[in-house]
């Protein structure tokens, strides 16, 4: 089973300042069909004005990815970590008991482009935790690399759930595979740019959510970037 959910169909928050799409239910915006899909409860695909941002606010047994496409994303939080993420750059933040942070443009001229993804974890209580790693673009060209893992395989950011998380960027004739296992759910989001998923095609801010797949083929891209959840249902 694959079903797909165009761009526009994703909510929507114009606050002036951040300009937001919402993958699933955040915020104002509610739809009881998409709440989340497996643990991946929120993909926003924010963008963010400059020299503004997201002031202090806490979070709860919650696992945090920041991903930037374009621009950078300065953050700091109560465990005193305090960087500026760019494009290539994954940082994973492990709510757990709880913890605050803000989060700011880090440019003075112009806009932040990031996606912000939150994963329900399979263990709560835990004690805060905060990584950050960075995958350049040769390690994503046309295959789809491990950045966030259980078990942080491969080098990727830890995840405190049964989930693995792929970046890729393709073009032209670059394609790749992914096998999914049975039991388990797959989730494509575009970036940017347009792909073929399982045949299907999809454009910029576009999803594919796969079912009783035995794997998922990213083909036929145009200046396209993807992230790929492999997920338990």
């Amino acid at each position: 089973m694959i079903e797909l959910r165009k761009s526009g169909e994703r909510g929507y928050a114009d606050h002036g300042w951040l300009k937001s799409f919402h993958s699933f239910s955040f915020a104002d915006y509610y739809d009881t069909r998409h709440m989340g899909f497996g643990p991946l409860r929120v993909i926003n695909e924010d963008r963010v004005a400059a020299g503004m941002g997201f002031g202090k606010h806490g979070h709860r047994d919650m696992e945090i990815i920041s991903y930037v496409l374009e621009g950078a994303l300065a953050h700091e939080d109560s465990m005193g970590n305090g960087s500026a993420i760019k494009p290539g750059d994954v940082q994973r933040m492990s709510a757990g008991t709880g913890v605050t942070h803000s989060e700011f443009n880090h440019s003075k001229t112009g806009a932040t482009h990031f996606l912000q993804i939150w994963i329900m974890p399979n263990v709560t209580g835990i004690k805060p935790s905060y990584e950050e790693k960075h995958f350049d673009a040769a390690s994503k060209r046309g295959l789809l690399r491990l950045i966030g893992s259980n078990e942080g395989r491969e080098g990727s950011v830890v995840i405190h759930q049964d989930a693995s998380l792929y970046a890729g960027l393709f073009d032209g004739a670059e394609h790749a595979e992914l096998l999914i296992a049975a039991g388990r759910l797959a989730y494509v989001h575009v970036a940017r740019g347009s792909v073929a998923v399982n045949g299907k095609t999809l454009a910029a801010g576009d999803a594919a959510k796969l079912a009783d797949v035995t794997s998922v083929r990213i083909d036929k891209g145009e200046d396209a970037e993807v992230l790929v959840f492999d997920l338990p249902q």
